[in-house]
């Protein structure tokens, strides 16, 4: 089944179809109706830059918009470790990165292969700090995807299960290891797709990210240990759907 020609692009999607979760919209924009074509009258063709110069963006730590304690399966104890160590410390790294990068340029004697060592500790920690924040984020729920969720990915990959199945399954494969699960909007294919990740610079270009999942073992090993299949359980038992059909909806 080709899967991208049954998919149009996600930007003709209406936001308040979206927001509202009309399975039926939703389905038939996967079904290629001319009726959710949304204009692009009066969109902003600027955009907004937090800083006017690089490398000094001093970037700060995310709180949770929950309790820790609230989640079910997973323990306060490894929530807040996650959060307050990797996560943060992957916020001071950035940090120290761009202010090293700063250094680094505006000495002329900088060797290009070293510059280029901090480029890439640059490109590592920006994307454990982004991809921290999305699976941060898209926590807090009751892992109970609505019918508009249903209805979205179902018309993506066939049917929800299905879906679920390979999103649970490259989960598994990086048990013991480390890297990302991502589903997201891949706005070259129009696609929605599951990817595997190995690490935090491996998200696939022109993918808007909709649902994160960390598999690196300190996500999962202070409560599980090896039992990598419990931590995925728990993560799905704790998805925030609202968050998800909420990124659908900034596609729009």
């Amino acid at each position: 089944m080709d899967i991208k020609n049954r998919q149009p692009d996600l930007l003709s999607l209406p936001r308040r179809n979206v927001i509202k979760g009309a399975a039926v919209g939703l389905g038939s924009v996967f079904a290629g109706s001319a009726a959710l074509v949304q204009s692009q009258e009066g969109r902003s063709d600027t955009f907004r830059i937090n800083s006017s110069q690089p490398f000094n963006a001093a970037h700060e730590m995310q709180p949770l918009s929950y309790a820790a304690s609230s989640l079910s399966g997973l323990s306060t104890r490894i929530i807040q470790s996650h959060w307050a160590n990797n996560y943060g410390g992957s916020v001071r790294a950035l940090n120290v990165v761009n202010k090293r990068l700063e250094e680094a340029l505006a000495d002329a004697d900088t060797p290009a292969f070293i510059y280029n060592d901090l480029k890439r500790e640059h490109l590592l920690r920006t994307g454990s700090v982004i991809l921290h924040e999305l699976y941060f984020d898209n926590l807090g729920g009751d892992g109970r995807a609505a019918s508009d969720a249903r209805s979205l990915i179902g018309a993506a990959f066939g049917d929800f299960d299905r879906w679920e199945t390979e999103y649970k399954r490259i989960a598994a494969g990086l048990g013991g290891g480390s890297g990302w699960v991502m589903l997201g909007y891949n706005r070259h294919f129009k696609t929605l797709e599951n990817y595997w990740m190995a690490d935090h610079m491996h998200s696939p270009i022109e993918t808007v990210p909709l649902l994160v999942m960390d598999m690196y073992e300190h996500s999962y090993q202070m409560d599980f240990g090896a039992a990598t299949a419990r931590y995925i359980d728990a993560f799905f038992a704790n998805i925030n759907w609202d968050t998800v059909m909420a990124r659908v909806a900034a596609i729009a």
